[in-house]
């Protein structure tokens, strides 16, 4: 089987495009120890013009966003890494795709203490159909209200879209997807609804199209 480190291509890295299986760290990499970097899930999409990027500025400007949060300087500028996503579609030759861009601490030292650690960046873009597979947008998936809560918006910072933060949805779809069902349906700390273990939640009713607060989604 095909795995996500054997593949053909190149990844943005640092500033530059590698070979995809040279793009590497170390294993004691802060970021693979203790959780504190950022990312952002990007799609692109087919068109008659070539791919087109959904809503990269935006995506861009909430990946700034995240690491400020979390009090993590980027070493790019914002052109910078929307340039880097639109070279890790064409140098790879996709006309659809799915992109990650994350930021991550490097290998200088560990602990808690994250002031001394260089920060890292890299681009990757790779085909990728619907998240749920194209036989659930067909017939549709079975959902279980997860056990797991959303945390509270100021636990964690999850107003940033940080790799740490993934733990608890990974932990709520292992269990629905154990119990039998497909997806994981998230409560907030008061019990409403907020979110799925990886999407948000929208409900069309009478023609009004509803979603969580951000502060709970």
């Amino acid at each position: 089987m095909q795995t996500m480190a054997d593949r053909d291509g190149l990844i943005w890295l640092d500033g530059e495009m590698v070979p995809w299986r040279e793009a590497k760290v170390h294993v004691l990499t802060h970021t693979f120890h203790y959780g504190l970097g950022v990312f952002e899930g990007v799609r692109a999409y087919r068109t008659a013009d070539g791919p087109a990027i959904f809503r990269l500025p935006e995506h861009t400007d909430r990946l700034f966003q995240s690491a400020h949060i979390l009090g993590m300087k980027l070493p790019y500028d914002r052109e910078t890494l929307n340039r880097a996503q639109i070279e890790a579609v064409r140098e790879n030759g996709l006309d659809s795709a799915y992109i990650r861009p994350m930021c991550f601490y490097g290998s200088e030292g560990m602990g808690l203490r994250a002031d001394n650690l260089r920060v890292h960046c890299m681009v990757a873009a790779w085909e990728w159909g619907a998240y749920l597979g194209e036989e659930a947008m067909e017939k549709g998936i079975r959902i279980k209200v997860s056990s797991f809560t959303r945390h509270h918006v100021n636990i964690t910072m999850c107003r940033a879209k940080a790799n740490g933060n993934y733990i608890n949805s990974m932990l709520a779809l292992q269990e629905a997807m154990t119990d039998g069902y497909d997806e994981a349906l998230l409560l907030d700390v008061d019990g409403f609804v907020a979110e799925g273990s990886g999407e948000n939640i929208f409900i069309v009713r009478n023609g009004v199209l509803y979603t969580p607060e951000l502060t709970s989604a």
